[in-house]
């Protein structure tokens, strides 16, 4: 395992090489483009992961868990180069299982909207510390108060855990609303990857509760763990988020293939959706998750909800990561800032 020290310098090596030209990128990362299934690799993006397949980084579930959960946690903080002050952060307790992180944006009043926000990391990784660079960013770039939830992670803990940690995370703003200082009727939810299943999960939960999300916003969601989509085998490998890897999760979270088509894993198979909040949708072309993702969305849209759902075909899994360190990665990021922000001043 690499020393903290070790890895930000490699992290600072390749931030500098990637401000090297496009054409530059492109010649010393395989010396051609990558294409595939109608996209083209961003030359930063081919450049990253060629990084990570040379120095033994591509993939993940090739070590032991917490050893990943190190080396994601250290890799996450280490290339969301964004400098984002915030009024206050402050962790709270919503149970003997769920912890969440409060991060209040300068200028925020009393009675303000907020934004539940869950990480990615497969079910497996991540937690507070991955994603706080993030979460502050978040927070700063949209004027709301972000509570990113610490919910139980696979293998230790299997479906349903997560699942109803999110809710309960989601139950508990509503009812702590007045303490967060925040409007419990304002409140959207957000995530990527595992994240963006956990957010479709929510609003899924909620859909009879008194107050619901008003906004859901899914980062290259996971909603179908059956794989019933074609890029799961076209973009198998070649992203940062490989087939295999997508495998190793599936097995910690669901190792039990009867509960791939249950909604609360699955959100695609959800048959009662006329009641979902209007919800962004975004996928990135070199992501095994790709299509799923983008089902879900054109089911919504099918079931009467207002939906936007966004390619971003350059890209791959994982951009949330990279922000202000792959230049592509700006447009999804200001992308879901806006929808974030205009989502809760749309009336109920």
């Amino acid at each position: 395992m690499g020393t903290p020290f070790f890895l930000r310098a490699q992290a600072a090596a390749a931030r500098a090489v990637l401000r090297l030209p496009p054409s530059v990128l492109v010649r010393l990362a395989g010396g051609r483009p990558v294409a595939r299934d109608g996209c083209v690799l961003d030359p930063q993006t081919q450049m990253l992961t060629w990084l990570a397949e040379k120095l033994g980084r591509a993939g993940r579930g090739r070590g032991d868990v917490a050893h990943e959960r190190v080396e994601f946690d250290r890799e996450a903080a280490a290339f969301v180069r964004r400098e984002s002050p915030v009024a206050s952060v402050r962790d709270e307790r919503v149970s003997a299982n769920v912890k969440v992180r409060v991060y209040t944006p300068r200028g925020a009043g009393r009675d303000a909207s907020a934004v539940m926000f869950l990480h990615g990391g497969g079910f497996v990784l991540g937690g507070l510390t991955s994603h706080d660079p993030i979460c502050r960013a978040l927070a700063h770039d949209t004027g709301l108060v972000v509570v990113a939830v610490d919910y139980r992670l696979a293998p230790e803990n299997t479906f349903p855990a997560a699942a109803d940690d999110a809710t309960e995370a989601f139950r508990w703003m509503v009812r702590e609303a007045r303490a967060l200082g925040i409007d419990p009727t304002r409140i959207a939810v957000t995530g990527d990857s595992a994240g963006g299943n956990l957010s479709a999960v929510v609003s899924l939960d909620t859909k009879d509760d008194a107050v619901r999300p008003r906004f859901q916003a899914l980062v290259y969601p996971a909603t179908d763990s059956t794989w019933s989509f074609p890029s799961m085998t076209t973009m198998a490998t070649g992203g940062l988020l490989d087939r295999e890897s997508v495998g190793w999760f599936r097995g910690s979270y669901a190792p039990d293939p009867a509960t791939w088509t249950l909604p609360r894993v699955s959100p695609w198979f959800a048959s009662e959706l006329a009641a979902q909040p209007p919800t962004l949708v975004q996928t990135a072309g070199f992501d095994p998750l790709r299509d799923e993702g983008e089902a879900y969305g054109e089911k919504l849209r099918a079931a009467g909800v207002d939906v936007t759902l966004k390619r971003y075909p350059s890209l791959s899994h994982g951009y949330l990561n990279v922000i202000g360190t792959v230049t592509a990665a700006d447009e999804p990021w200001n992308d879901l800032v806006a929808a974030l922000r205009r989502g809760l001043q749309t009336p109920a």
